[in-house]
């Protein structure tokens, strides 16, 4: 099976309108940037994302919201985004909003062929509506349903031929357990090197769990809110 996509065209080819997407990232780290300016290009409409954030009104999921591409998000911080708040607010959009680790650890079990599972966040909030509720250890938990979704979207730092990933620093956050969880996963990389080339002992997502994988073009790297000191 080779998993090198020639472009981004044949990487992302398969993506229908309603379907679900999980997008990696953390904030706007280690976002697959490109893959979502191509979804854009594509049209596709209808969807559900699975992301911790919604971008921001120029860049990244932002940008989906904006031609309303986005039918639901499933997300725990989209505090940065007015195109979002505008949908939400109005309706547009649907919304499902999960505690960070609560979210992490939904498609960190969908990865791992875990239905579900109990845990004390969120309990006594909007959140835990509907929810099963069962104590332990005298401390009451919620039961949260993993997640998993049609395509798992994913940015790495460096990815080989047979799809073995590396990610760099807080790119860590959200993609690996993503790219488990996908029922075909597409690696976005800013390099692609041979198999053979990365240590084995250092290997973030074993190309097991990924389908396809091409080298980006263009990353810009965005800082979500730059903050300086004065000198």
């Amino acid at each position: 099976m080779n998993k090198v996509q020639p472009s981004i065209e044949n990487a992302l080819a398969g993506i229908k309108d309603g379907m679900t997407l999980m997008i990696g990232g953390f904030g706007l780290c280690g976002i697959p940037e490109n893959a979502i300016k191509e979804l854009v290009k594509m049209g596709v409409r209808e969807l559900t994302c699975i992301s911790n954030n919604a971008g921001v009104d120029n860049y990244g999921l932002g940008l989906l919201l904006q031609q309303q591409q986005i039918k639901k998000m499933i997300s725990s911080y989209v505090g940065e985004n007015d195109a979002f708040e505008r949908q939400m607010l109005s309706g547009e959009l649907e919304v499902d909003l999960i505690p960070q680790g609560s979210l992490a650890e939904r498609c960190r079990a969908g990865g791992a062929g875990i239905p579900a599972f109990f845990t004390p966040a969120g309990f006594g909030t909007e959140v835990a509506e509907g929810k099963e509720v069962r104590i332990f250890n005298g401390k009451p938990h919620i039961l949260e349903e993993a997640l998993t979704a049609d395509f798992a979207i994913v940015k790495a730092w460096k990815g080989d031929t047979e799809g073995n990933l590396v990610y760099k620093a807080t790119a860590m956050n959200f993609n690996p357990m993503m790219a488990m969880a996908g029922k075909i996963t597409i690696a976005e990389v800013e390099e692609l090197v041979p198999a053979g080339t990365l240590d084995p002992n250092f290997i973030h997502t074993p190309g097991i769990f990924v389908q396809r994988i091409f080298q980006g073009a263009v990353f810009e790297k965005r800082i979500e809110q730059r903050t300086v000191r004065t000198r």
